[in-house]
């Protein structure tokens, strides 16, 4: 048995090429920084060893090939040793191209928003079509219980990161792939660690446009005007737009005419119910637990996907209604004491905006209360310090985790915000502070991208103690 070594192994990514590697009949090792759920949870389930730290001892021996996340750089106590010693060494997405895609229909979810879910849509319709496809998802998806399967179909979904692949491959992880079917969700500016503006990454998504062959097919976001601008770089493979009815069109279908290839008609305001349709035809109603206009958009990505490979929309939608999303995305922890804390997976301000409209809708009057881990490299440099406190304009009180090694400054930040707002300094003043705020009726958002000292489930537990 082959065994190979993983560093940065509990995130969401190299968690997912570990359990592709375990189910390939790898031995799989690894190590990282920080280790929390839902990743640690899954690698224990499937016997992996974890070890907490780069120390180079913690790689074995035995190990013949070490999979290097984009999270290590130069400097690094592992990756040195590894280049000293002379170790045969690849990065994650390069394993997953030439261990797991080759021979099969690669169906690629890239974009700023929406990936984890879309691509958890995405292999969540295919199944729902008796195709078994095999997938990887930047979390763990509900429905399968794991972050990634190799699946006995013909076809993969895989979601498509344009960060970078690693510190040896600064290309973005998305053109190894070498996508059938590539889903363009929406493109803003972000990851502000290695892009130094908007044009650098509308260039790496042209680089994943021009490796999807004429005899595939492009979804893209028609009301998007960067994909447009991405586009018009130079498009060989046929097109294929969605949107909402009645929004502006950025992007012109290929066959003419107006509107979108594939639009949505909302029949509830809160998203959780609206009409599928096809060249202005309806061929679907979905009705599921999901909120929020970007979760329509992210289910027509989806649907239009599936389509591409031979799946009817009207086949499929129905199944919708018992789709369970993403552990980490607007996920209900608990209802203590009359109080809903949810934990969600944000990091940047469109992403915050959008989630808030969608619970806005659902939860009418009653109060929002958004505890923020401002904890992305974009968010901790301060590039979307201006666009914060709009974001959460549909919040009536804010509580920021405003930690220490923040470049950006938190005072004008809570200054601006609509709502009661107000920034702590670590973990434990955050909780005491909700824990003083909140009564019964109110809805709880705690926002990051990371652990989040496993804040959320503190606060249920102190709340049901409490109570």
């Amino acid at each position: 048995m082959t065994t190979i070594h993983i560093l940065g192994i509990a995130g969401t990514f190299m968690g997912g090429v570990a359990a592709l590697a375990r189910e390939l009949g790898y031995d799989v090792e690894g190590s990282d920084q920080a280790v929390y759920p839902p990743m640690s949870t899954q690698l224990e389930k499937l016997g992996i060893t974890l070890r907490q730290g780069y120390d180079p001892a913690h790689i074995s021996a035995a190990a013949e090939e070490v999979v290097i996340g984009n999270a290590l750089s130069r400097g690094n106590a592992a990756v040195e040793q590894v280049l000293d010693d002379g170790r045969r060494y690849t990065s994650g997405a390069q394993w997953l191209a030439e261990r797991v895609l080759p021979g099969r229909t690669t169906l690629a979810v890239a974009g700023t928003h929406g990936k984890t879910t879309t691509t958890s849509l995405l292999a969540f319709l295919l199944q729902a079509a008796g195709r078994d496809p095999g997938f990887l998802v930047g979390g763990v998806a509900e429905d399968f219980g794991t972050s990634a399967r190799i699946g006995s179909g013909r076809e993969f979904v895989v979601e498509a990161d344009e960060y970078d692949t690693a510190f040896f491959d600064k290309r973005s992880k998305f053109v190894h792939y070498r996508p059938t079917v590539a889903i363009l969700n929406n493109l803003e500016y972000d990851h502000a660690d290695i892009f130094p503006d908007l044009a650098a990454i509308q260039r790496q998504f042209h680089h994943l446009v021009r490796t999807v062959p004429r005899a595939g097919r492009l979804v893209v976001n028609g009301e998007d005007a960067h994909l447009a601008e991405v586009l018009a770089m130079g498009c060989w493979t046929p097109l294929e737009t969605f949107g909402l009815e009645g929004a502006d069109v950025a992007i012109a279908r290929a066959g003419g005419g107006s509107g979108f290839d594939w639009s949505a008609r909302l029949l509830a305001a809160d998203g959780s119910a609206f009409v599928v349709l096809q060249d202005g035809r309806e061929v679907a109603t979905v009705l599921w637990p999901l909120l929020g206009r970007h979760n329509v958009m992210n289910a027509l990505a989806a649907l239009a996907a599936a389509h591409a490979v031979g799946v009817a929309p009207a086949d499929v939608a129905p199944a919708l209604a018992g789709f369970h999303s993403v552990k980490r995305r607007l996920e209900v922890l608990g209802e203590p004491a009359g109080i809903t804390v949810y934990d969600d997976f944000a990091h940047h301000p469109t992403a915050i905006r959008t989630t808030l409209e969608g619970l806005r809708a659902k939860v009418g009057d009653a109060r929002i209360v958004v505890a923020m881990e401002p904890r992305s490299n974009s968010m901790r440099l301060g590039a979307h310090a201006d666009a914060l406190a709009p974001s959460l304009d549909l919040a009536d009180v804010v509580v920021f985790l405003h930690r220490p090694e923040l470049a950006w400054d938190a005072g004008k930040v809570v200054a601006a915000v609509r709502g009661q707002a107000q920034a702590v300094p670590d973990t434990d003043a955050l909780l005491a502070t909700l824990q003083d705020l909140v009564r019964a009726g109110d809805h709880v958002v705690f926002m990051s991208n990371g652990g989040f000292d496993a804040a959320p489930r503190r606060l249920v537990a102190m709340l049901e103690s409490r109570d």
